[in-house]
């Protein structure tokens, strides 16, 4: 049943995106490619908990989706870096990859002001009022190859920290205590 599911959950992908393609006959990981839109949604409806899947982690350059002994690979977008920070304030968990419906972090459904840097100082984003996810982390896509200064503010706490988004960094960050 599970795998019917699954089934029918990528004829719905097709319909939306056109470039999904699934072998369930091989139960082997299979690539998809969606393009930079389709994937950015593909990932916010994971992180906002209207898409199931059994895991779905992400890395640096892909989103791997796991469900009923099959696997799917979408390739990222090759100019931007995903990456999801749970602020918290008393409660944290040690993270690198990111499971977008796996990791749960302690400020769920949250407005937090959000002000993001480059190493030059110019503002990418400033005092963004944004809102985290159902799994307490705010998604951010942000340029590639960089490395930002984040600060994240509620109710007269705030968090910094130093973010990159080179090949080898992680998608987690579970290291931000408001205080």
């Amino acid at each position: 049943m599970q795998k019917k599911l699954w089934a029918i959950a990528g004829v719905a992908v097709i319909v939306i995106a056109g470039t999904y393609w699934y072998s369930e006959s091989t139960g082997k990981k299979e690539t998809a490619a969606l393009d930079t839109q389709s994937i950015k949604q593909l990932v916010h409806e994971f992180s906002s908990r209207s898409a199931k899947a059994e895991s779905a982690s992400i890395s640096s350059t892909q989103l791997i989706v796991e469900n009923a002994g099959s696997s799917l690979t979408y390739r990222l977008p090759k100019d931007e870096f995903f990456v999801s920070i749970a602020p918290y304030l008393e409660k944290s968990h040690p993270c690198a990859t990111h499971n977008l419906v796996g990791c749960q972090g302690e400020l769920a459904e949250q407005e937090f002001s959000v002000t993001v840097q480059d190493s030059e100082g110019n503002a990418v984003m400033d005092k963004k009022i944004m809102k985290s996810q159902p799994n307490g982390f705010i998604d951010l896509w942000l340029p590639r190859d960089q490395t930002y200064r984040v600060t994240i503010e509620q109710n007269g706490k705030i968090a910094k920290s130093e973010v990159s988004t080179y090949q080898e960094n992680d998608t987690c960050v579970t290291t931000m205590q408001l205080g």
